[in-house]
């Protein structure tokens, strides 16, 4: 069976680009269709996060083992695509450049049989041009405000203490000659 993917840049603008590529190749491969599908250099590290059904970002899954013991991380060219992505669960989300953050949501769109003397993974599709720079990302906490944890009852008032001249002078000046 084929996967067919729709890989949108996680932008303001419209830019999409539709793959189709073999049910068992791996995440690995699919990386390397990303790559080409958008014109990258294939230089940068990149990894896939699995995700629910709204986008939001659950385990990640890199291109190379980054665990403390060797061999103990499974990576992109560990999984399937069928391991991960089906009919039920269709989404994943893709960075690329860690530095950058070019980030896409990758959804797959069908499954269907493959067409006779077809090569995979192909190019379908491609919609718009990629922005010349990554979209800026707006990483906002959920629930409380993170700062509200550091509040306490203290105002400018208890902290006069601190400023006057109660505290011995201890010649600074003196111990670093």
């Amino acid at each position: 069976m084929i996967y067919k993917f729709r890989a949108i840049v996680d932008a303001e603008e419209d830019v999409f680009r539709d793959i189709a590529i073999q049910e068992d190749d791996t995440l690995e491969d699919l990386h390397n269709a990303l790559v080409n599908a958008f014109g990258f250099d294939g230089l940068e590290v990149a990894s896939f996060y699995t995700c629910d059904d709204t986008w939001n970002q659950e385990d990640e899954i890199p291109m190379f083992d980054t665990g403390d013991i060797a061999g103990e991380q499974k990576t992109m060219s560990d999984y399937q695509l069928n391991d991960l992505l089906d009919k039920e669960q269709t989404k994943i989300i893709y960075v690329y450049d860690f530095i950058n953050m070019w980030t896409f949501l990758v959804e797959l769109a069908a499954v269907e049989e493959a067409e006779p003397g077809e090569t995979y993974p192909t190019l379908l599709f491609s919609h718009g041009e990629l922005p010349a720079i990554a979209p800026e990302k707006e990483f906002e906490a959920e629930g409380d405000d993170f700062y509200s944890e550091f509040e306490d009852d203290l105002d400018e008032d208890d902290l006069d203490g601190f400023g006057d001249d109660s505290f011995e002078d201890y010649g600074f000046e003196e111990n670093w000659n």
